[in-house]
Protein backbone atom coordinates (compact mmCIF):
# COMPACT_ATOMS: atom_id res chain seq x y z
CA UNK A 1 0.00 0.00 0.00
CA UNK A 2 1.58 3.44 -0.97
CA UNK A 3 2.12 6.07 1.16
CA UNK A 4 -0.01 8.92 1.78
CA UNK A 5 1.09 12.25 -0.06
CA UNK A 6 2.24 14.86 2.12
CA UNK A 7 0.66 18.06 1.81
CA UNK A 8 3.27 20.97 -0.12
CA UNK A 9 3.82 22.71 3.43
CA UNK A 10 5.08 19.58 4.70
CA UNK A 11 7.86 19.53 3.22
CA UNK A 12 9.86 22.60 4.98
CA UNK A 13 9.48 19.99 7.91
CA UNK A 14 13.06 18.38 7.03
CA UNK A 15 14.82 17.01 10.15
CA UNK A 16 18.21 17.67 8.73
CA UNK A 17 17.81 20.87 7.45
CA UNK A 18 16.44 21.35 11.56
CA UNK A 19 19.75 19.78 12.87
CA UNK A 20 22.27 21.48 10.76
CA UNK A 21 20.52 25.21 11.76
CA UNK A 22 20.36 24.26 15.36
CA UNK A 23 24.09 23.46 14.74
CA UNK A 24 25.00 26.75 12.96
CA UNK A 25 23.36 28.51 16.27
CA UNK A 26 25.15 26.33 18.76
CA UNK A 27 28.44 27.67 16.81
CA UNK A 28 27.59 31.16 16.67
CA UNK A 29 26.60 30.84 20.54
CA UNK A 30 29.84 29.34 21.56
CA UNK A 31 32.18 31.80 19.65
CA UNK A 32 30.34 34.77 21.46
CA UNK A 33 30.49 33.05 24.92
CA UNK A 34 34.05 32.29 23.80
CA UNK A 35 34.99 35.68 22.62
CA UNK A 36 33.18 37.18 25.83
CA UNK A 37 35.95 39.57 27.78
CA UNK A 38 37.29 38.44 31.10
CA UNK A 39 39.41 39.94 33.96
CA UNK A 40 42.49 40.23 31.87
CA UNK A 41 40.96 42.39 29.31
CA UNK A 42 41.20 45.81 28.93
CA UNK A 43 38.20 47.99 30.22
CA UNK A 44 35.99 49.83 27.29
CA UNK A 45 36.58 53.66 27.38
CA UNK A 46 32.90 54.22 28.15
CA UNK A 47 33.57 51.52 31.41
CA UNK A 48 36.75 53.91 32.49
CA UNK A 49 34.83 56.50 32.09
CA UNK A 50 31.92 55.82 34.52
CA UNK A 51 34.49 54.45 37.09
CA UNK A 52 36.45 57.75 37.09
CA UNK A 53 33.40 60.15 37.14
CA UNK A 54 30.87 58.07 40.00
CA UNK A 55 32.01 59.39 43.00
CA UNK A 56 32.96 62.87 42.40
CA UNK A 57 30.54 64.10 39.73
CA UNK A 58 27.72 61.79 40.76
CA UNK A 59 28.43 60.34 44.80
CA UNK A 60 27.79 57.07 43.72
CA UNK A 61 29.71 54.68 44.13
CA UNK A 62 27.42 51.46 42.13
CA UNK A 63 29.47 52.29 38.86
CA UNK A 64 26.59 50.63 36.53
CA UNK A 65 23.16 52.73 38.15
CA UNK A 66 25.98 56.05 37.03
CA UNK A 67 25.88 54.89 33.99
CA UNK A 68 21.98 53.82 33.71
CA UNK A 69 21.15 57.28 35.01
CA UNK A 70 24.10 59.54 34.76
CA UNK A 71 26.04 58.93 31.02
CA UNK A 72 23.79 57.24 29.59
CA UNK A 73 20.50 58.64 31.15
CA UNK A 74 18.97 59.64 27.85
CA UNK A 75 18.66 55.59 26.53
CA UNK A 76 17.08 54.91 29.73
CA UNK A 77 14.66 57.80 28.85
CA UNK A 78 13.95 56.73 25.93
CA UNK A 79 13.63 52.96 27.22
CA UNK A 80 11.17 54.44 29.66
CA UNK A 81 9.10 56.46 27.22
CA UNK A 82 8.66 53.14 24.91
CA UNK A 83 7.48 51.73 27.93
CA UNK A 84 4.87 54.36 28.22
CA UNK A 85 4.13 54.27 24.85
CA UNK A 86 3.43 50.34 24.86
CA UNK A 87 1.35 50.79 27.61
CA UNK A 88 -0.53 53.13 25.38
CA UNK A 89 -1.38 51.01 22.54
CA UNK A 90 -2.35 47.78 24.74
CA UNK A 91 -5.23 50.12 26.34
CA UNK A 92 -6.19 50.99 22.84
CA UNK A 93 -6.20 47.79 21.57
CA UNK A 94 -7.60 46.29 24.66
CA UNK A 95 -10.93 48.48 25.61
CA UNK A 96 -13.68 47.31 25.15
CA UNK A 97 -16.61 47.94 22.38
CA UNK A 98 -18.07 51.77 22.30
CA UNK A 99 -21.65 51.87 22.90
CA UNK A 100 -23.07 53.05 19.79
CA UNK A 101 -26.70 53.73 18.98
CA UNK A 102 -28.92 52.77 15.62
CA UNK A 103 -29.28 55.56 13.54
CA UNK A 104 -33.48 56.66 13.76
CA UNK A 105 -34.20 53.56 14.64
CA UNK A 106 -34.01 52.12 10.99
CA UNK A 107 -32.51 48.33 13.03
CA UNK A 108 -35.30 48.24 15.30
CA UNK A 109 -37.61 48.57 12.32
CA UNK A 110 -35.82 46.07 10.39
CA UNK A 111 -35.98 43.34 13.12
CA UNK A 112 -40.05 43.91 13.59
CA UNK A 113 -40.33 43.68 10.01
CA UNK A 114 -38.41 40.31 9.60
CA UNK A 115 -40.35 39.20 12.66
CA UNK A 116 -43.63 39.69 11.02
CA UNK A 117 -42.37 38.46 7.73
CA UNK A 118 -40.78 35.28 8.66
CA UNK A 119 -42.58 33.47 11.99
CA UNK A 120 -39.72 30.66 11.91
CA UNK A 121 -37.11 33.13 12.36
CA UNK A 122 -38.95 34.80 15.59
CA UNK A 123 -39.71 31.31 17.26
CA UNK A 124 -35.75 30.46 16.73
CA UNK A 125 -35.18 33.91 18.33
CA UNK A 126 -37.13 33.11 21.12
CA UNK A 127 -35.72 29.92 21.80
CA UNK A 128 -32.14 31.74 21.61
CA UNK A 129 -33.15 34.23 23.83
CA UNK A 130 -34.58 31.18 26.75
CA UNK A 131 -31.12 29.65 26.33
CA UNK A 132 -29.67 33.21 26.94
CA UNK A 133 -31.90 33.71 29.92
CA UNK A 134 -31.20 30.13 31.47
CA UNK A 135 -27.43 30.65 30.82
CA UNK A 136 -27.45 34.07 32.52
CA UNK A 137 -29.14 32.66 35.13
CA UNK A 138 -26.33 29.97 35.56
CA UNK A 139 -23.99 33.24 35.62
CA UNK A 140 -25.66 34.47 38.30
CA UNK A 141 -25.21 31.81 41.09
CA UNK A 142 -22.45 33.29 43.23
CA UNK A 143 -19.15 31.92 42.91
CA UNK A 144 -17.34 30.24 45.92
CA UNK A 145 -15.17 32.49 48.17
CA UNK A 146 -12.39 30.91 47.43
CA UNK A 147 -11.38 27.26 46.38
CA UNK A 148 -11.38 25.27 50.06
CA UNK A 149 -15.01 25.58 49.77
CA UNK A 150 -15.47 23.36 46.63
CA UNK A 151 -15.48 19.85 47.01
CA UNK A 152 -12.53 18.00 45.87
CA UNK A 153 -12.63 16.02 43.05
CA UNK A 154 -15.75 17.76 41.51
CA UNK A 155 -16.45 17.39 37.96
CA UNK A 156 -17.74 20.91 37.37
CA UNK A 157 -15.13 23.70 36.73
CA UNK A 158 -13.79 25.66 39.47
CA UNK A 159 -15.39 28.97 39.46
CA UNK A 160 -13.74 30.02 43.01
CA UNK A 161 -12.74 33.83 43.31
CA UNK A 162 -9.28 32.94 45.61
CA UNK A 163 -7.22 29.71 45.68
CA UNK A 164 -6.62 27.71 48.82
CA UNK A 165 -4.99 28.54 51.72
CA UNK A 166 -2.45 27.34 51.85
CA UNK A 167 -1.41 29.32 48.15
CA UNK A 168 -3.16 33.11 49.74
CA UNK A 169 -0.80 32.53 53.26
CA UNK A 170 1.83 31.99 50.82
CA UNK A 171 1.18 34.55 48.47
CA UNK A 172 0.54 37.30 51.38
CA UNK A 173 4.60 36.14 52.48
CA UNK A 174 5.99 36.48 49.34
CA UNK A 175 4.51 39.24 48.60
CA UNK A 176 5.56 41.19 51.64
CA UNK A 177 9.46 40.22 50.97
CA UNK A 178 8.65 41.08 47.66
CA UNK A 179 7.27 44.41 47.92
CA UNK A 180 10.67 45.41 50.57
CA UNK A 181 12.93 44.19 47.48
CA UNK A 182 11.75 46.35 45.26
CA UNK A 183 11.63 49.29 47.45
CA UNK A 184 15.36 48.32 48.38
CA UNK A 185 16.29 48.47 44.87
CA UNK A 186 14.80 51.53 43.73
CA UNK A 187 16.07 53.32 47.20
CA UNK A 188 19.48 52.03 46.90
CA UNK A 189 20.12 50.55 42.99
CA UNK A 190 22.58 48.51 43.89
CA UNK A 191 21.38 46.63 40.46
CA UNK A 192 20.97 47.97 36.76
CA UNK A 193 18.21 50.34 36.34
CA UNK A 194 17.33 50.90 39.90
CA UNK A 195 14.13 52.13 39.33
CA UNK A 196 12.93 49.93 36.22
CA UNK A 197 13.53 46.43 38.03
CA UNK A 198 11.89 47.14 40.90
CA UNK A 199 8.99 48.74 39.12
CA UNK A 200 8.20 45.15 37.62
CA UNK A 201 8.89 43.29 41.38
CA UNK A 202 6.34 45.97 42.71
CA UNK A 203 4.02 45.26 39.62
CA UNK A 204 4.63 41.61 40.02
CA UNK A 205 3.01 41.48 43.53
CA UNK A 206 -0.04 42.72 42.61
CA UNK A 207 -0.16 40.34 39.52
CA UNK A 208 0.50 37.27 42.45
CA UNK A 209 -1.61 38.67 44.93
CA UNK A 210 -4.58 39.01 42.29
CA UNK A 211 -4.14 35.62 40.76
CA UNK A 212 -4.23 34.07 44.93
CA UNK A 213 -6.50 36.31 46.66
CA UNK A 214 -8.58 37.12 43.57
CA UNK A 215 -9.99 40.16 42.14
CA UNK A 216 -12.53 41.42 44.89
CA UNK A 217 -8.97 41.75 46.73
CA UNK A 218 -7.30 43.85 44.42
CA UNK A 219 -10.23 45.69 43.52
CA UNK A 220 -9.45 48.73 45.75
CA UNK A 221 -5.73 48.58 44.54
CA UNK A 222 -6.39 48.06 40.78
CA UNK A 223 -8.38 51.37 39.83
CA UNK A 224 -7.50 52.45 36.15
CA UNK A 225 -8.21 56.06 36.94
CA UNK A 226 -5.72 55.91 40.05
CA UNK A 227 -2.89 54.08 38.12
CA UNK A 228 -3.36 55.62 35.03
CA UNK A 229 -2.52 59.38 36.63
CA UNK A 230 0.48 57.67 38.60
CA UNK A 231 1.77 57.00 35.75
CA UNK A 232 1.81 60.12 33.72
CA UNK A 233 3.17 61.49 37.28
CA UNK A 234 5.94 59.60 36.92
CA UNK A 235 6.30 59.91 33.58
CA UNK A 236 6.05 63.97 33.99
CA UNK A 237 9.04 63.48 36.91
CA UNK A 238 11.48 62.30 34.53
CA UNK A 239 10.46 64.59 32.18
CA UNK A 240 10.97 67.90 34.76
CA UNK A 241 13.83 66.47 36.68
CA UNK A 242 15.78 66.59 33.10
CA UNK A 243 14.89 70.03 32.22
CA UNK A 244 15.81 71.21 35.64
CA UNK A 245 19.01 69.68 34.68
CA UNK A 246 18.89 71.36 31.70
CA UNK A 247 18.53 74.69 32.94
CA UNK A 248 20.43 74.62 35.81
CA UNK A 249 23.65 72.29 35.06
CA UNK A 250 23.64 72.89 31.27
CA UNK A 251 22.52 69.18 30.07
CA UNK A 252 19.61 67.49 30.01
CA UNK A 253 19.02 65.09 32.88
CA UNK A 254 22.29 66.80 34.40
CA UNK A 255 23.36 66.61 37.96
CA UNK A 256 21.39 69.87 39.75
CA UNK A 257 21.31 68.43 43.56
CA UNK A 258 23.41 68.22 46.29
CA UNK A 259 25.83 65.54 47.01
CA UNK A 260 25.45 63.45 50.42
CA UNK A 261 27.83 61.83 52.04
CA UNK A 262 29.05 58.48 49.71
CA UNK A 263 27.15 54.99 50.51
CA UNK A 264 23.90 57.08 51.40
CA UNK A 265 20.56 57.10 49.54
CA UNK A 266 20.68 61.12 48.76
CA UNK A 267 24.53 60.41 47.50
CA UNK A 268 23.35 60.11 43.81
CA UNK A 269 21.46 63.67 43.50
CA UNK A 270 19.29 63.33 41.05
CA UNK A 271 20.12 59.91 40.33
CA UNK A 272 17.99 59.09 42.77
CA UNK A 273 15.14 61.14 42.52
CA UNK A 274 14.56 59.49 38.59
CA UNK A 275 14.78 56.24 40.27
CA UNK A 276 12.12 56.43 42.34
CA UNK A 277 10.02 58.31 39.34
CA UNK A 278 10.76 55.16 36.93
CA UNK A 279 9.77 52.74 40.10
CA UNK A 280 6.17 54.91 39.57
CA UNK A 281 6.02 55.11 35.98
CA UNK A 282 7.19 51.40 35.50
CA UNK A 283 5.10 49.71 38.31
CA UNK A 284 2.21 50.90 37.07
CA UNK A 285 2.68 51.01 33.21
CA UNK A 286 2.64 47.21 33.65
CA UNK A 287 -0.18 46.89 35.95
CA UNK A 288 -2.38 48.64 33.44
CA UNK A 289 -0.95 46.58 30.73
CA UNK A 290 -1.44 42.89 32.16
CA UNK A 291 -5.31 43.84 33.76
CA UNK A 292 -6.11 45.30 30.43
CA UNK A 293 -4.91 41.60 28.57
CA UNK A 294 -6.79 40.04 31.66
CA UNK A 295 -10.05 41.77 30.80
CA UNK A 296 -10.24 42.17 27.28
CA UNK A 297 -12.89 39.11 27.34
CA UNK A 298 -15.08 41.32 29.42
CA UNK A 299 -17.97 43.31 27.54
CA UNK A 300 -17.78 46.46 29.82
CA UNK A 301 -20.93 47.92 27.77
CA UNK A 302 -24.49 46.02 27.39
CA UNK A 303 -25.38 44.78 23.97
CA UNK A 304 -28.51 47.30 23.05
CA UNK A 305 -30.73 44.61 21.07
CA UNK A 306 -30.44 42.55 24.40
CA UNK A 307 -31.36 45.70 26.50
CA UNK A 308 -35.08 45.93 23.76
CA UNK A 309 -35.15 42.12 24.46
CA UNK A 310 -35.16 42.51 28.30
CA UNK A 311 -37.65 45.12 28.17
Amino acid sequence: MAEPRLPRGARWHRPRLAAALVAVFAVVVMIGLTGLPDGANALPHIARHAITIALPRWGTTEVVNEVVYGSRAFDTFGETFLLLAAVVAVLVLSRGREPRAEYVGEASAGRAEQERADPAERADEKESRAREAEQRERADEPAPENADDDPLGGPAPERAIAMTVVVRVGARIAAVILAVAGAYLAAWGYTPGGGFPAGVVLAGVVVLLYTALGHRAMRAVVRPSVLEIAEMLGAAAIVAAGLVGLWLAGSFLDNWLPLAPQQQIRSGGTLQVISVAELVEVATGITIAVFALLGMGHDWTPDLRKKEDER
